[in-house]
């Protein structure tokens, strides 16, 4: 694309995984595992760039913690920020916009820990996106919706900008079931997945002119940041004095030039054990099986199993999760309980 920004993938890896216990822990989340493919949630995400016109070496912004991990599995040319603590996606994003900012890159922000099976569609909606870049518009980009999501924030689609792209008309928080199926009635709305497209100049104008606290906290921390190698270790006294607050919330609600590329890319957050078994190959039973695990008479299951071999006998519905430590058994729907198991864990004192 002549004449076009310089696009940089920016991932986003601070994340936790916790909804993927015992699996994804804390020290190793669902992102540094191979939940879908042979390779990690993360190296597929860096490897969903390849092929796509004037496109940059990647900036990984990290959980300090996890830097070994990332290390272990980053392209060996990519930029890795490493937050001292977690300040939600916001400044985040800020630090790599920051070192972006001479350049004036497009950045293309991802979180690292999603599924895009038709990536032919996904690099399409962001050629779609790429102009309005140009004229300083943040795109985000919003799946199209095949069923009444509950879990997701929606985007109402505005006026038609171009071809594919539209102004974003309003962000909904997650709804209720009625709403979510009036929604999908009515059309005009996407899922809000959270990947980005916007220049590092655009996005921090925007941030300073609504929360200049947080970028010049962001900018101190940069500019005070130990740099060695392709490795980036920001202040760690002064972003801790950043606000912390999500895109969504501190940028993309309040700019005004604001655009959304509806696509159907196959995608997942694999936020739930359940959105795993619903994107996972499934035999004729309807199962989902990975690791050692069998079953015998049994339909609709999910099982996954690091250790002992786990055999399900006349059950229909279930998850199994066997860790080297941890086993997890729930019905199919309740996967997102999870997290009560985890804050039982936290309240008691067990890792």
């Amino acid at each position: 694309m002549a004449g076009a920004k310089i696009l940089t993938p920016v991932i986003l890896s601070g994340g936790s995984g916790t909804r993927l216990w015992p699996l994804s822990r804390p020290e190793k989340p669902k992102q540094f595992l191979a939940l879908t493919a042979l390779e990690t949630m993360f190296q597929l995400t860096l490897a969903r760039t390849a092929g796509l016109g004037s496109c940059g070496n990647a900036v990984i912004v990290s959980n300090a913690a996890h830097m070994d991990l990332v290390e272990a599995q980053r392209a060996a040319d990519a930029t890795l920020i490493l937050e001292p603590m977690a300040r939600n996606t916001a400044p985040a994003i800020a630090l790599a916009a920051i070192e972006l900012e001479e350049q004036d890159c497009a950045m293309l922000v991802m979180p690292s820990d999603h599924v895009i099976a038709d990536v032919a569609a996904f690099h399409a909606a962001i050629d779609r996106a790429r102009p309005l870049v140009e004229d300083g518009w943040l795109v985000t980009f919003g799946i199209e919706p095949d069923a009444p999501e509950t879990g997701y924030g929606y985007i109402a689609l505005g006026d038609q900008l171009a071809t594919g792209v539209h102004r974003v008309g309003r962000f909904i928080e997650k709804p209720d079931r009625e709403k979510a199926e009036a929604m999908l009635a009515q059309g005009g709305h996407a899922w809000n997945a959270g990947i980005f497209l916007f220049s590092a100049r655009a996005y921090l104008d925007v941030l300073g002119e609504h929360q200049p606290d947080m970028l010049a906290a962001a900018r101190e921390a940069m500019a005070n940041a130990h740099r060695s190698d392709h490795v980036i270790r920001p202040d760690a006294p002064t972003f801790a004095a950043c606000p912390s607050d999500s895109i969504d919330y501190a940028v993309m609600e309040r700019a005004e030039k604001v655009a959304c590329v509806p696509v159907s890319m196959g995608w997942s957050d694999v936020g739930s054990w359940d959105s795993l078994h619903a994107i996972a190959d499934k035999n004729s039973e309807g199962n989902a099986i990975h690791g050692a695990g069998q079953t015998i008479d049994s339909n609709g299951c999910l099982i996954r199993s690091e250790g002992p071999r786990v055999t399900l006998v006349g059950v229909n519905d279930l998850i199994v999760i066997a860790s080297a430590d941890e086993v997890l058994i729930l019905p199919r729907g309740r996967s997102q309980d999870v997290k009560r198991v985890v804050e039982l864990d936290k309240a008691r004192g067990v890792s």
